[in-house]
């Protein structure tokens, strides 16, 4: 059998390894160093952000957000129903109502949806917007939005390091924005996340809160109570190298997108989501006929020892979350059922990404 072609499989080599060594070789092995300080320092660069916190995860950042804002019971978040469950579970937790509004054409939140889910908000208010699939969203519009109806607006660019709103940087929109470098992600640290914000007061509290909120003195004082959640120097170290080259990164996952376009340009079975400018091409998304011809094709790429997935199952379709309002006419719920999400890893060969093109054509097709 050929060799498993994965989704998104970490693209890591040589420079990472000696990175990690360098870290390695300092001593600074614990969740502090000069590493950490300059995958920061670049994270800055590239988001347009004056201040950054490394953390261990996505998740972990926005729990810290919502401990910043004192997100909980008389609170409503707001967010697209499209998204992954991290994007609302630490305000679902912390007892938040959520309103889930519906996606556009583009997979990310329609803001129409998003202005009658706030409308509907009781008590403070907060959009979380999702930059999907690497394809970021309308910063201005979703700016305005939040101005006008008085939310706190953060962004979660788990998927979207590299890409752009227009001229603006992925998480470069709200008071805070939020990336993730889990092992699937365009760059990657093993797992990690970050908070980008301009608001240096924001950014010291959470750094604190990071490292349990131990205040600068000789011994273990605490004013309150924070978390365990800071990235390592030796996850750093991995972020760092991989940043070097994000360039080539990018441009390898960009000819991959462009050579899927290529492949289904002729197809009228299969129609490819709807190109957003400035995306970063982290996963190459189709849409067939209806669920059942997605799961023929999804278990053929299996057969063939290739892996796919749906499209991530909207969140007001979850159990977990039946008793939250949803405002849409059920454009997420489509795109679930008939999408599918192929292997766009930054080390596949066009070769590869026709052989994928070719068993989801025979499927789609008949």
């Amino acid at each position: 059998m050929k060799k498993r072609i994965f989704l998104s499989p970490p693209y890591v080599g040589a420079p990472e390894r000696k990175a990690v060594m360098e870290a390695f070789d300092t001593g600074y092995i614990a969740p502090c160093g000069p590493m950490v300080d300059l995958f920061e320092k670049r994270l800055a660069e590239i988001s347009s952000r004056k201040f950054v916190v490394a953390v261990s995860s996505t998740t972990a950042a926005i729990d810290l957000m919502m401990e910043e804002f004192g997100v909980g019971e008389g609170w409503t978040l707001v967010a697209p129903s499209l998204t992954f469950i991290a994007t609302v579970g630490p305000a679902w937790r912390r007892g938040a109502k959520i309103n889930f509004a519906d996606s556009d054409l583009t997979a990310n939140a329609d803001i129409k949806c998003l202005a009658k889910a706030l409308d509907a908000a009781k008590g403070k208010k907060m959009v979380i917007g999702v930059d999907l699939y690497g394809r970021c969203c309308d910063y201005k519009a979703m700016e305005k939005l939040c101005a006008e109806k008085n939310a706190i607006l953060l962004m979660d660019s788990a998927e979207a390091v590299g890409s752009f709103s227009g001229s603006r940087p992925a998480g470069s929109a709200g008071v805070a924005g939020l990336y993730s470098f889990n092992g699937n992600k365009i760059v990657t640290t093993s797992g990690g996340g970050a908070i980008l914000t301009d608001d240096g007061g924001l950014a010291d509290r959470a750094r604190s809160r990071s490292q349990q909120s131990r205040e600068p003195v000789l011994w273990y004082e605490h004013r309150e109570v924070g978390f365990n959640c800071r990235m390592s120097n030796i996850l750093a170290a991995i972020g760092v190298a991989q940043l070097a080259r994000m360039d080539g990164i990018l441009a390898k996952r960009a000819a991959i997108a462009a050579e899927y376009e290529k492949e289904f340009s002729l197809s009228r079975a299969v129609k490819p989501l709807k190109k957003v400018k400035g995306a970063n091409n982290w996963l190459n998304v189709v849409f067939l006929k209806n669920s059942a011809l997605r799961d023929e094709a999804i278990k053929a790429l299996d057969k063939e020892n290739i892996e796919a997935r749906p499209v991530w199952k909207p969140m007001h379709m979850q159990k977990v979350f039946e008793s939250c309002a949803f405002f849409g006419s059920g454009v997420s719920q489509d795109m679930f059922e008939r999408g599918v999400c192929l292997p766009s890893g930054t080390g596949m060969t066009l070769s590869q990404v026709r052989r994928v093109a070719r068993i989801v054509k025979q499927v789609a097709e008949g």
